[in-house]
This record gives structure tokens, sequence and C-alpha cells, in this order.
């Protein structure tokens, strides 16, 4: 355990740089755009601007509650040993939420783009 650590620090020093450096780069990007007359509604994109983060986290939690339980019963009821039954359950219940919330997200998406269209 005491060997991942230096990992993990590398690894977010490593996001941290990388985000600024990215959000720095975008802004003199989008400010050489301005400069040029190009129209600042072109960053606006209503349909990518709404969010479904609380959709995605609610269904990857309840998925996650799910594979908790039954992976308890599965380790009362089967032969299969505790950290086998847990992670088993764990992440295809926790897959399960994430692909429903695709398949929600993309109709949800679809429909406001066919709003926008009708306008």
């Amino acid at each position: 355990m005491e060997d991942i650590i230096p990992v993990f620090v590398i690894a977010i020093i490593f996001g941290f740089v990388y985000a600024v450096i990215f959000l720095l780069v975008r802004k003199k990007e989008r400010m050489a755009l301005l400069e040029k007359g190009v129209d600042a509604t072109q960053f606006i994109n209503p349909v990518k601007d709404q969010s479904f983060m609380a959709l995605k986290f609610g269904l990857l939690f309840i998925g996650l509650a799910i594979g908790i339980i039954l992976g308890g019963l599965m380790k009362h009821l089967t032969v299969m040993g505790e950290e086998e039954s847990y992670f088993s359950m764990i992440f295809l219940f926790g897959g399960i939420g994430l692909v429903v919330n695709h398949y929600m997200e993309k109709s949800e998406r679809a429909e406001m783009e066919k709003n926008k269209l009708s306008r």
C-alpha cells in the first residue's frame, strides 16, 4: 500500500497541471476567435449544456446499492466467496446503471434536438 501512494500523488499533480493548462489554452483559443470577429453564441450549445450528471450518479449509486445487497445474498446462498460475490454484483449492477443512463440520456438529447429544430 505504501508503494502506491507516490503513484497517486504523481497522478493527482499531473491531472491538476493538465487541467490548468487545458483551461488556459481553451481560453486563449476562444479569445483569439473573438478577436477575429466570431460570434460568441458559437460557444454555447444548449443540448450539450444540459447536465445529466445527477442522473448518471443517481443510477450508478442505485446500481451499486443493488449490487451490494445481491452480493450479500449471493455470499450466503451460493458457494461463491465473499469478494467474488460482492465485486461481481457491484460491477454488474453499476455497469447496468450506467448503460441505462446512456440510453435515457440519448433519448432525452434526441428529444431536445427535435424540439430545438421544430422552433
